[in-house]
């Protein structure tokens, strides 16, 4: 058996992959928990692997995205600009996120829209100097109140699309 053909016929190969596509930027659960129902994971399960997907990320980029920043400014010159639009976009995001705090940072990451989520909001958090010990909780709890919203919106969805169907 392939990897690929594991990934989508085994309910734990159905979770891994949806933990991984929720772990993507920009699409996040967004995306990982109609993929993961899709797959046929039930909804329980697709929103346990998508936001677990969804949080992995989060610390590393808070504890490490400077870092990183710095290293590809000094080794990739060519790369400075889309590391200042996303040092930009990041402080643009932080704007809205500092007013409220920690608050603002559990609503930036749980209302699932385009340009919010785990990863925008853990790059907030980083650029804002916010300890990882008090920006993990928001993040999480946004994260989870996303996924509700997205499994809402996915049963009604999926349930639509059924009675069109039928």
């Amino acid at each position: 058996m392939n990897l690929l053909n594991w990934l989508e016929t085994t309910i734990g190969g159905e979770f891994i992959f949806t933990l991984l596509v929720s772990m993507i930027p920009v699409i996040e659960l967004r995306v990982g928990i109609p993929f993961g129902v899709g797959l046929g994971l039930p909804y329980p399960v697709a929103f346990t692997a998508a936001v677990i997907g969804n949080i992995l990320p989060a610390p590393f980029i808070i504890i490490y995205i400077r870092r990183i920043f710095q290293w590809l400014r000094s080794r990739f010159p060519r790369l400075d600009g889309m590391v200042d639009a996303l040092e930009r976009k990041a402080h643009l995001k932080g704007d809205k996120v500092n007013r409220y705090k920690y608050l603002g940072l559990f609503l930036f990451v749980g209302i699932p829209l385009p340009g919010t989520g785990a990863w925008t909001g853990a790059l907030a958090a980083a650029f804002l100097d916010m300890p990882l010990r008090k920006a993990m909780p928001s993040i999480v709890a946004g994260v989870v109140l996303a996924g509700c919203i997205m499994t809402g919106l996915t049963s009604l969805g999926f349930n639509l699309f059924a009675a069109v169907m039928a």
